[in-house]
């Protein structure tokens, strides 16, 4: 059976022993990371957080950019609560990945979108929203950089690129390629240009297939509301702004409803 590095066994003695700061900064936690390196003056550093958990029977997979120290720390902090009340560590692993997987207006977002290609449709659902509720056993979340990655102590927001990094490479090939390569039933959506072309390098390598990557979504933060409302269909095209190209917008979301449309359940 192929399997993904699991490390969660591993730090489970140091997240049960983690201080309330230490959650809420994970970088204050020197027992918590993984790699560090400087590259062109600029230090990388990848800290472990409980995003262990791989939901086999998902069909669906959204990928982000890497976990944010604020979602690294909600990971964290379920984790330790269940470790805690006794839960075994599969258990407390899945719950920490699930509690801290999107939330707020970004899930929200997020939803609209993938109900707008038709996921919601192809998954016999009435709204996606229902994925992080009844119908959670049929969605994966993860990230190019499975762990967190912070360059000079800030959230990695994509650069270095992560595949011209040696290290980060590294990181994306085997803990996430790995993942992936488990999933044979899913399709993937990546949030944002950088983590489209990291999925794309690792069907280059043959961990996944490249027609099983669904890109094309705006990311689903607030910095690209215009963006998304252009797209879900809630804001015309001449109510936009110059910041945002309708054409590429359509274009994108033309070929998403196209792959989506050909999709089996």
């Amino acid at each position: 059976m192929r399997t993904t590095p699991n490390l969660f066994p591993k730090f489970m003695p140091a997240v049960c022993q983690l201080s309330l700061s230490q959650i809420d900064d994970p970088r204050a936690a020197p027992h918590l990371l993984l790699d560090r390196e400087v590259v062109g003056g600029r230090e990388i550093e990848m800290v472990y957080a409980p995003f262990d958990h791989v939901n086999r029977k998902a069909r669906l997979v959204i990928v982000g950019l890497t976990p944010g120290k604020q979602q690294a720390a909600n990971a964290l902090r379920a984790a330790h609560a269940a470790l805690k009340a006794g839960l075994s560590n599969d258990e407390a692993a899945e719950r920490a990945k699930v509690f801290a997987s999107f939330s707020g207006p970004m899930r929200a977002n997020l939803v609209s979108m993938l109900d707008s290609v038709g996921i919601a449709r192809w998954l016999r659902l009435d709204t996606t929203a229902s994925l992080w509720a009844q119908d959670a056993q049929l969605i994966q979340f993860t990230s190019a950089l499975r762990y967190p990655v912070f360059v000079d102590g800030q959230n990695w927001s994509g650069s270095p690129d992560m595949i011209k990094n040696a290290s980060m490479r590294r990181w994306l090939e085997v803990y996430t390629g790995s993942e992936l390569a488990l999933l044979d039933d899913a399709v993937f959506v990546p949030l944002g240009s950088k983590v489209a072309a990291g999925l794309r390098h690792l069907a280059a390598l043959g961990a996944i297939s490249t027609d099983r990557i669904l890109d094309g979504l705006p990311h689903p933060s607030g910095a690209n509301a215009e963006r998304i409302a252009y797209f879900i269909g809630s804001k015309p095209a001449d109510r936009l702004s110059t910041k945002t190209n309708p054409v590429m917008i359509d274009a994108a979301r033309a070929m998403l409803c196209d792959k989506v449309s050909k999709l089996r359940l």
